[in-house]
């Protein structure tokens, strides 16, 4: 079975390819319904598949950038980008980022990279389902106390409203954002753009993971008008990376290029589910998929220190991981088909005017 491996030029590794092509397809159709690019769970996935840490940022920003440039052109069909909210959040994106490459290039010449990179993204993705699952869980008792009390239940409530006493922060400029239909001071989404880039560039997850809670929960951006303007910003910055870590020699080029041919079918599929899941249903796969890919990165991390259990929970993680993108690809696919459909037949019943 030699076939079913291909050495990688650059990174010097053997690596099994149809894992490349299982990871590209079932993340463009993840990262087109999240709007993250799907690199939170790539970089974990390359690792998991056999590259170095290094080369997993930097492999997984630059598949990240092409793929996300492919989603936003179908969001923006939609009306799903605010092009002048993501453009605002790039400048400090793109200094949050090269501070977090910086930040990997010297935790790989002191050795700690893996560990500090899995421990990061283990507590990345603890804290952000938390807050996923705990806006879910207020947003659900606030509709069932609004149809107690026989109000109308207000779909574009969340549960979580940190962005109401964020945008009471009045420091100039201030700036209004049509499309997501919100007024704040410019430095808001600043500093959303820097920790999300910084993050991005530490992590390699194309600043996505938070950034798209961080439009919701922050600043008050509603959920489809957040997927569509966090993949503008994460295509944007990704670009920035893509140079950076070339430049630096941790992108693998021909991973890249594997990965990015399933992302183009695949991100099609996702953007398009969007119309059709509405919301809390999008918040809600999205804390799924992070609760299983955090599982994953815990088990690769266990098995780095404890070299007994190494066999067994590496193949764990890999069969974890695959099967967790393969999964919820397969899940947003099967509504992607269903809407399609009702969609078909309402139009086939409505009466044509004469």
């Amino acid at each position: 079975m030699d076939w079913l491996y291909t050495m990688m030029p650059i990174a010097g590794v053997q690596i099994w390819w149809p894992g490349l092509i299982i990871l590209g397809l079932g993340v463009g159709i993840i990262g087109g319904f999240f709007g993250m690019g799907g690199a939170w769970m790539v970089t974990p996935g390359l690792n998991i598949l056999g590259f170095p840490m290094a080369f997993a940022i930097g492999t997984d920003i630059t598949h990240m950038a092409g793929k996300s440039l492919i989603s936003t052109m179908r969001h923006a069909k939609f009306g799903n980008v605010d092009y002048r909210l993501g453009l605002t959040m790039v400048g400090g994106n793109v200094v949050g980022l090269e501070i977090g490459a910086r930040t990997v290039m010297w935790l790989e010449r002191i050795g700690k990279i893996d560990l500090y990179v899995r421990l990061g993204y283990i507590v990345l993705l603890s804290l952000i389902a938390t807050v996923v699952f705990t806006d879910v869980f207020k947003k659900q008792r606030k509709d069932r106390e609004a149809r107690a009390a026989g109000r109308t239940v207000d779909a574009l409530e969340t549960g979580i409203q940190w962005h109401k006493t964020l945008q009471k922060i009045k420091l100039p400029p201030m700036m209004n954002f049509n499309r997501a239909g919100i007024r704040c001071s410019m430095w808001l989404p600043v500093l959303v753009g820097f920790c999300t880039g910084w993050v991005a560039g530490l992590l390699g997850i194309g600043g996505g993971l938070i950034c798209m809670p961080a439009l919701v929960y922050l600043i008050g951006c509603p959920t489809h008008v957040a997927v569509g303007t966090d993949l503008f910003g994460v295509a944007m910055s990704g670009l920035y990376g893509t140079a950076t870590y070339s430049y630096k020699g941790r992108v693998e080029l021909l991973a890249a290029f594997i990965m990015l041919l399933g992302a183009a079918v695949g991100a099609q599929i996702g953007t398009v589910a969007t119309k059709y899941v509405k919301g809390y249903g999008i918040r809600i796969f999205f804390g799924t998929a992070v609760i299983g890919c955090g599982i994953s990165v815990l088990m690769k991390l266990v098995s780095s220190l404890n070299p007994q259990l190494k066999p067994v929970l590496d193949l764990s993680a890999t069969f974890l991981i695959l099967g967790l993108v393969t999964a919820l690809s397969l899940f947003i696919v099967i509504k992607f088909v269903i809407g399609v459909r009702e969609e078909v037949a309402m139009k086939k019943e409505r009466p044509v005017a004469v």
